[in-house]
């Protein structure tokens, strides 16, 4: 076997030593396919080997080449379509590339969660995306928010947390909401005191991919990114402009207005989105509280954009939304009667965003991002109210460097976050409930061993503060050192493979599932502890295959296996005054695996989606699921789709769920059918969700008692809406 081994290695040295010998000189340029414009920073490789170049700022290259041919090669750079030619030597001609923007060309999606800037398929951490095609479809089901988008989703749960006001957030692979981050364009504005309403505030029609990441992401993310992150990738102007309308309504009283327009010329773009959603309260099952609540909410989100020259970007923006909740008797609801239980939710959300991207010739990228929100919310009970306000910031300064066969990303951020409680009946004279910051350093590489392989790695360190107010609690700096790795191997042209895993955790919250759904009434919220700091170790192995079954049909399919470990986790738990958190003895395991298979034959797209979550208590004597977590959900779609029709059919089986009593819920299936008549100008839609009308109130009453005292069901396992049909215009202009 030595000999063997000292054999392959004189013969790679023999080999690279008559490679080297009579080499040309090839001379290339990359430019943009539209406006002809060079490209600076483009990357020109050899297929097959690491012979690689980067482009100048006049978008040119060389490259040094054997006489023997023919060779492939391969211009690609952030946000362009990748392009493959293949050249025979000797040439004497500049060879020319002409690439076209991700915008114009979707097929090959550039991920930006992992900052690398690679495709889909290149990069080494498994991403899912869904692209503007998909969302589009979406759209059409849902215009109001992104909860469908989340829903369905393999490995993703959406948990409402209220009857009557139909709060929600999500779960991924099993986990609480709290341990995923939910971002827009790579900044964190939706958590804390707002998660439990995001799902539902968050429209989805000026974006333009939503990207998954499963599994721990603390690397780059920090704390709260045990479960992964779901970023929400906006639109950004082009020099076509983009004016389009989107006009829904529902069978359950709902009505859906959205604006969006977006242009750049040299040196200015903008975009511009304006939604106003409106819901009446609707009751399918006409026990006389509200399924889905009273809705009023306008949402405006500008945002400018300023390109000084070539190499600079500069963006500035702003979220404004303004929303009035209200479920429960509908009497009340409708000024028909002066006594009867309801639950209002008003709340006011005002974020700002600043991005400045400068890209230097030597293939080097400088960022500089911000954020800052302030959110207003007030949950009204007939004789409750809790009203609390956070603030919270984030800054980083990250700098990105491509070579041939390595990147690299370092960086630095800053994140605050404080809370206030400003209800009336507290009785502390100081309103602060706590005030925490992260300071945070990362580095991370991606690099290319060889063809076959690439090894991405990252370590994060971090520095917390949490003081919470009006008690003695020592405000000491806890430190943690994140590690991360992901490995891809592409055994062949048909079959790769991932794994990757990391280490994690989640700061001291007080915004968690189960104080929410007790709308925070009884619970100690200054009971929360500096050290109350939850950890996480996780592993991630996917097993991908793709092949093309003729000329017009591609077959994919990927087996994703998960496994994470959460310990020191921070529980809520009653007390003889009420409620109050602490941390639970012992820790949590989730694992399971996905089967996602997607079949293409020429217009007909069909996708199989199938979880398997396994979630086990190990903590507090405690034994057995996670309450309301399906340990089998199947998603199957279909979609035909022309210049002139879309047509979709989807179904979805959720199976049993544990109730917190211990008791065991009933599996169910829903359907949904979709059609779109397209036009040049815009298009007509009708979409029947849930058309088989299952709903939890077929299984059982959502609310017992008067309606004065009512006493509603806490577990929420099945749809409350039930059947609903809507249907509108989009227009494009």
């Amino acid at each position: 076997m030595k000999n063997v081994f000292l054999f392959l290695l004189l013969l790679a040295a023999v080999f690279r030593n008559t490679a080297s010998q009579g080499q040309d000189t090839l001379h290339i340029t990359v430019r943009h396919a539209t406006t002809n414009q060079p490209i600076p920073g483009a990357t020109v490789l050899i297929i097959g080997t690491t012979n690689g170049a980067v482009t100048d700022t006049a978008g040119n290259a060389q490259l040094r080449l054997p006489t023997a041919g023919p060779y492939k090669i391969r211009a690609s750079a952030v946000s362009f379509l990748s392009v493959t030619q293949t050249i025979n030597l000797p040439i004497s001609d500049t060879i020319r590339f002409a690439l076209e923007t991700s915008e114009e060309a979707l097929e090959e999606v550039t991920v930006s969660s992992t900052r690398s800037g690679r495709t889909v398929a290149d990069e080494p951490t498994r991403v899912e995306v869904i692209d503007a095609e998909e969302l589009d479809e979406k759209a059409n089901m849902q215009p109001a928010n992104i909860a469908v988008i989340l829903r369905e989703s393999p490995g993703i749960q959406v948990q409402q947390t209220s009857v009557m006001s139909a709060n929600a957030t999500f779960r991924i692979q099993g986990l609480d909401g709290r341990y995923t981050q939910l971002l827009q364009d790579g900044l964190p504005l939706y958590s804390g005191f707002s998660s439990g309403l995001s799902l539902m505030q968050v429209p989805p029609l000026n974006l333009k991919q939503v990207e998954v990441v499963k599994g721990c992401q603390s690397t780059l993310y920090g704390s709260g990114a045990i479960a992964g992150l779901v970023n929400l990738v906006t639109k950004e102007p082009t020099r076509q402009r983009d004016l389009s309308f989107l006009i829904n309504g529902t069978s359950a009283l709902g009505l859906d207005l959205n604006g969006y327009y977006a242009q750049r010329n040299d040196k200015i773009g903008i975009t511009l989105y304006a939604t106003r959603n409106l819901q009446r309260a609707f009751d399918p099952n006409h026990d006389q509280f509200s399924d889905l609540p009273q809705t009023a909410r306008t949402t405006l989100q500008p945002k400018l954009f300023w390109y000084p020259n070539a190499t600079m970007t500069v963006s500035a923006g702003l979220i404004w939304s303004n929303e009035q909740r209200t479920g429960g008797y509908l009497p009340i609801i409708r000024n028909e009667s002066a006594t009867g239980y309801t639950e209002a939710n008003d709340s006011r959300r005002l974020a700002t965003q600043f991005r400045l991207e400068k890209r230097f010739t030597s293939d080097a990228v400088l960022t500089v991002k911000n954020s800052y929100s302030r959110f207003n919310r007030a949950i009204v009970l007939p004789d409750y109210r809790f009203d609390g306000q956070q603030h919270s910031s984030f800054t980083e300064l990250s700098y990105f460097k491509h070579q041939p066969k390595s990147d690299w990303i370092v960086g630095l951020n800053v994140w605050t976050d404080s809370f206030r409680d400003n209800s009336p009946q507290s009785t502390f004279t100081d309103p602060s409930v706590y005030r925490q910051s992260i300071a945070g350093v990362f580095v991370q590489n991606t690099l290319t061993l060889s063809e076959h392989l690439s090894l991405e790695t990252g370590l994060r360190g971090d520095v917390v503060t949490t003081r919470v107010g009006g008690t003695t609690d020592s405000d000491s700096p806890k430190a943690f050192l994140l590690p991360r790795f992901s490995l891809l191997y592409r055994a062949t042209e048909h079959w790769s493979s991932r794994l990757g895993g990391g280490l994690g955790y989640k700061a001291p919250t007080l915004f968690t599932e189960d104080a929410e759904r007790l709308s925070f009434r009884g619970v100690n919220l200054r009971s929360i502890q500096s050290n109350q700091t939850e950890s996480s170790i996780g592993l991630n192995w996917d097993i991908n295959y793709r092949t093309e079954l003729g000329n017009e049909t591609t077959l994919s399919i990927n087996q994703l296996f998960f496994y994470t470990q959460l310990n020191r986790l921070t529980v809520l738990s009653p007390q003889t005054d009420g409620y109050a958190f602490r941390t639970a003895a012992g820790h949590l395991n989730t694992r399971g695996f996905e089967t996602n298979v997607r079949l293409v034959y020429h217009d007909i797209h069909a996708f199989l989606g199938y979880s398997f979550i396994d979630t086990q208590r190990r903590y507090d004597n405690l034994t057995g699921m996670i309450p309301l977590t399906a340990k089998h959900r199947l998603y199957f779609t279909t979609l035909y789709e022309t210049d002139k029709l879309k047509t979709g059919f989807e179904a979805f089986y959720s199976g049993q769920q544990q109730r917190t009593d211990g008791t065991i819920t009933r599996s169910y299936w829903t359907m949904g059918y979709m059609i779109e008549r397209k036009w040049s100008f815009g298009s007509i839609f009708i979409n029947f969700e849930n058309f088989l009308d299952v709903r939890q109130s077929r299984f059982e009453p959502l609310v017992h008692g008067t309606p004065t005292q009512p006493t509603f069901v806490t577990d929420i396992y099945a749809p409350t809406d039930g059947r609903i049909i809507n249907g509108g215009i989009k227009l494009k202009l």
